[in-house]
């Protein structure tokens, strides 16, 4: 199926159509941050359940296989949710998680290193 393109002016006349037939709430949300910016026309953002890491797996994807691959008796509910916020932490590319999982991959070398056993 091709893409339909529109000129220029055809694009600003959809846009104010869009603009004229919102609630008053909706178009002053708009005037704060400016008409010219606005883009009706965006892309949605994926939605956070459908997000995937470099191996294409999702979060409860990734979660499952780790907790699955440890006995469920060696690990409490608080260890589940650390494991679950640092899995959310890695999709979402946070600066937070990265130092923390940087941190747990420096230190594991250090123990090994001076011959000490891991955590």
């Amino acid at each position: 199926m091709g893409e339909t393109h529109f000129s220029p002016a055809e694009i600003e006349e959809r846009k104010k159509a869009i603009f004229d037939a919102m609630g008053k709430r909706g178009r002053q949300q708009i005037m704060k941050t400016g008409y010219e910016k606005w883009d009706p026309f965006q892309e949605p953002k994926d939605p956070i359940d459908i997000r995937k890491d470099k191996t294409k797996r999702t979060s409860q994807q990734l979660i499952r296989d780790f907790l699955t691959a440890i006995d469920a008796d060696e690990y409490s509910n608080s260890y589940a949710q650390g494991a679950l916020e640092m899995c959310l932490g890695i999709i979402n590319d946070e600066e937070k998680i990265k130092g923390m999982f940087d941190f747990a991959q420096w230190y594991t070398k250090l123990l090994e290193k001076e011959g000490h056993d891991s955590l």
